[in-house]
């Protein structure tokens, strides 16, 4: 939920250029469809074109952005993570498979018994 400053602080334009971001990716699914005819490379490179006019006429807003500065300080968090050795991978998945066989077994003979019960009742 935006306050009442942030909708200040944004470009009073800003519902323009998301106009014309609505407009370009309307006018590619349009075109898509009327040019269905035409080879599928055209059709691709021109939805291409269009959604990379798309996104920088909506990396011109504030929102995006402040949606650029979130995915580059997503990738410097990501290039933080300390990811695991082969050695460990290989073990946790290992201790994974183990797990869900015996948890299968398990509901399976679960199930198995309470079917036994249930037709033994019925009859």
């Amino acid at each position: 939920m935006s306050t009442g400053s942030e909708a200040a602080a944004q470009s009073p334009l800003d519902w323009l250029k998301w106009l014309v971001v609505v407009v370009l990716v309307s006018a590619g699914v349009f075109g898509n469809w009327y040019f269905q005819d035409q080879a599928l490379l055209y059709r691709v490179l021109a939805l291409l074109a269009l959604a990379g006019l798309a996104a920088f006429v909506a990396g011109q807003t504030d929102r995006g952005r402040a949606a650029w500065h979130l995915m580059k300080d997503a990738r410097n968090e990501i290039r933080r993570v300390v990811w695991p050795k082969r050695p460990e991978t290989v073990q946790t998945t290992g201790i994974v498979l183990v797990l869900v066989v015996v948890f299968g077994l398990i509901l399976w003979l679960l199930d198995s018994g309470l079917s036994w019960i249930v037709s033994s009742v019925i009859g």
